[in-house]
């Protein structure tokens, strides 16, 4: 596709945009469409490199690690890579990653590697799924404004969720079918069709560090002015390497009091919650043969998608914000009823409650998106996911070593107050500012 003007839709303030409004936009569909196969692709990857490397070891902590083997590698990419989301076209990325990740599949399926070096090459390609993902989302405000670009951010979230339940469905099948080197043959075709997507359904962007309106502004060296305060003046784009600028670009988002603020906002209430989430299988455990694990996780998983489509399509724009903290401590509320230890139906249904309250975020984008600089959305987008994992992380660690001495029940009630500390301690930055 050429150099080509994109109109991004608008939406007026006071009403909530419309499934319509942002799906009438044909980027937003190839970005949506090329997401849900990209979370099908990984979910399946996951799985079968599980079962492969069980397979050929015995091992199950070495199918677990290779299961969850991207995590570390994410998060350390996304603290030292950034800068390379808001330094390369957006397109360019996504691509280069989907043909990467292509790459890595189609190696896997030889089955030529050793478990070791197979584990060592996911983590390596994992490096740079964070910059991926960070210019996937910075892309996204490029697309769609106003009300629409929270709910066009709201459906990628639901996506996100419906689609890893179908890879785990299509992965389950698919292992049964032909495999789990079959399994990786056909997860290398997805890595293919969502590059493939990206590549002719995306119009050609110039990166954002070098083609930012602040950019264009006279510098404060040739104004003779002092330096732009933290956070808010564009880099130099070849002011060092990647690592460098990322390391830096983080000091300055982080060192942006209200950009730390709503940082915080984003990563602490909903990540302490994942604790109750750690210790799910050995609370149905608990309950007695009959009860699954599988249930109470599914509940949480469709109460954020509800709460996500609900609040981000039903709910106006101005109502939607100053409910943020209100839902924020939904969280935490119904988690407190653990200490009773419910039964399965009722600790399913309390999950639901709490886990609808994830919609909050969607009060916060919009004060986000306007709080960093454009030049460094990208790299302020992948902060977001990145200190979001590793505060995830950490609780679900944090709640498996307190469930070696407390009841799984216990622990979840500690999540959920840990959660409600965090937004009350939080409630200033998570109210709206008066406009």
């Amino acid at each position: 596709m050429n150099d080509t003007t994109i109109t991004a839709t608008a939406v007026r303030a006071d009403r909530p945009a419309t499934f319509r409004d942002v799906f009438a936009v044909t980027e937003f569909r190839v970005l949506f469409g090329s997401f849900g196969i990209f979370m099908i692709g990984e979910t399946v990857k996951m799985l079968a490199l599980s079962v492969l490397v069980y397979e050929r070891t015995g091992s199950g902590l070495l199918a677990a690690l290779a299961y969850v083997t991207g995590f570390l590698p994410h998060a350390l990419g996304g603290i030292f890579l950034l800068a390379l989301a808001d330094r390369w076209p957006a397109r360019t990325l996504i691509v280069g990653y989907d043909l990467l990740r292509l790459a890595l599949v189609a190696v896997l399926a030889t089955g030529v590697l050793a478990p070791s070096v197979m584990l060592g090459l996911v983590a390596v390609v994992a490096l740079f799924g964070p910059v991926s993902s960070a210019s996937r989302a910075a892309l996204l405000p490029e697309m769609l404004h106003g009300d629409a670009y929270v709910l066009g951010r709201s459906l990628l979230t639901v996506a996100a969720g419906g689609t890893q339940v179908a890879g785990f469905a299509v992965g389950g099948l698919l292992l049964g079918l032909v495999g789990p080197y079959g399994a990786l043959w056909l997860t290398a075709l997805t890595c293919g069709l969502s590059a493939l997507l990206v590549r002719l359904g995306l119009g050609r962007r110039p990166a954002r560090a070098r083609t930012s309106p602040a950019r264009a502004r006279t510098s404060p060296a040739r104004a003779g002015s002092s330096p732009a305060r933290a956070g808010t003046g564009p880099a130099p784009r070849n002011a060092g390497g990647a690592v460098r600028e990322t390391l830096r670009v983080n000091r300055e988002l982080l060192g942006d009091r209200r950009i730390r603020g709503l940082l915080l906002a984003q990563w602490l209430p909903g990540s302490l919650l994942v604790g109750a989430e750690g210790v799910a299988v050995p609370y149905a455990a608990d309950l007695g043969p009959g009860a699954s694990a599988g249930v109470l996780l599914m509940a949480g998983a469709g109460g954020m998608l509800v709460g996500d489509l609900v609040v981000g399509r039903f709910v106006a724009p101005a109502r939607r914000e100053r409910w943020t903290p209100w839902l924020a401590l939904l969280l935490g509320v119904p988690m407190l009823v653990f200490l009773t230890q419910p039964a399965l139906v009722p600790a399913a249904a309390l999950f639901a409650v709490a886990t609808a309250g994830f919609a909050y975020q969607l009060g916060l984008a919009r004060r986000f998106l306007d709080a960093v600089p454009e030049q460094r959305r990208g790299q302020a987008f992948g902060l977001v996911s990145t200190g979001m994992m590793a505060a995830q992380g950490l609780a679900a660690a944090g709640a498996g070593g307190l469930s070696e001495v407390l009841s799984p029940g216990v622990v979840m009630a500690v999540a959920g107050a840990a959660s409600i500390a965090a937004t009350l301690a939080l409630w200033p930055v998570l109210k709206p500012v008066a406009r």
